[in-house]
This record gives structure tokens, C-alpha cells and sequence, in this order.
């Protein structure tokens, strides 16, 4: 049964926006970006360059969870963003392991590094991307695409591998 709430997930650069907003698009799913899950403390840590610790987490995943829960109460095909970095954290989100996927975007830190230094106006700072590499606990679970080719091409191999 193909899912029916992507989670795209990897650390900050991976392209979680541009490939979830582009799989949201091409089956007229509904689309929501992690960091509007945020409370306005976390955003304000994050733009002065300190890292989020658990406790901070902890209500933003909830938040995220809850949207997925709903989502999947209305029977509202959805792609969500999130770092989802450590295996906890994917837990509190996925509320049905059989309607939701997580899509794991993973690159060269070369690569990450290069798209997060070309960013303006963005919280997430590129000394920053060491902390979320460190943290982050690849998932088993979850489809594992290389962000390097084209985003069409990466979208079309992931609607390929779900059956979308």
C-alpha cells in the first residue's frame, strides 16, 4: 500500500523543501515545511547560531506529529519536511509506520556544505551543519536517495520506489 504522509528528511542543504514541495506538486498532495512547527524560541536559538537540544525539540515533534495524525484522519495525502535527524525523533512523528515514509536525503558534506553557504535569509547557519551530521542517526527504515542528481530525477526515483 503506498504511504499516504511523506516524511523528507536530512540535514539542513539536502534540498528537503525543494524535493518535498516537488512531490507534493506532482500528486497534488498537501505540503508543509517542518519550520513553520517551530515555536518562535527555537527560531530565535537557531538565528543566533545555537544548536536545539532535546528539550527544544520535544514540541516541535509533537506539533509535527499531530499534523501527520490529522492528515491521516482526513485522508489528506501529505509531504512533510523534517531534519528528523535522530531515531527518536522519527518515532514521536510516525503515528502509522504503513501510511508514513520517511524519504531520507543524504549527500557529501562537500555538497551540503556548498548548498547551505549560498543560502541568505535562512536560520540555519553553516557552522551548524557539523552538529546536525554528528547527531544525525541514519534511519533503516526509511527510502535513502543521493541529493546529487537533477530534483526531477530525484523526485521520479522516489515516486518509483513508494509506488506514487
Amino acid at each position: 500500500m503506498p504511504p499516504r504522509v511523506i516524511i523528507v528528511m536530512g540535514v539542513a542543504g539536502c534540498g528537503k523543501t525543494t524535493i518535498g514541495e516537488l512531490i507534493a506538486e506532482k500528486l497534488g498532495w498537501q505540503f508543509s515545511d517542518a519550520d513553520e512547527f517551530h515555536p518562535a524560541a527555537n527560531v530565535a536559538k537557531m538565528s543566533a547560531g545555537q544548536p536545539l537540544n532535546d528539550d527544544d525539540r520535544a514540541p516541535w515533534l509533537q506539533a509535527i506529529s499531530d499534523h501527520v495524525s490529522d492528515c491521516l484522519a482526513r485522508d489528506v495525502g501529505a509531504v512533510v519536511t523534517c531534519s528528523a535527524l535522530k531515531k527518536a525523533y522519527r518515532e514521536v512523528i510516525v503515528v502509522d509506520p504503513e501510511r508514513v515514509k520517511f524519504v531520507h536525503l543524504d549527500g557529501s558534506r562537500e555538497l551540503l556544505w556548498e548548498r547551505i553557504s549560498g543560502r541568505e535569509g535562512h536560520f540555519m547557519k553553516p557552522a551548524m551543519l557539523d552538529s546536525q551530521l554528528a547527531t544525525l542517526e541514519i534511519p533503516e527504515d526509511a527510502l535513502t536517495v543521493d541529493i546529487a542528481p537533477a530534483p526531477e530525477a530525484i523526485v521520479a526515483s522516489i515516486r518509483d520506489s513508494l509506488s506514487l
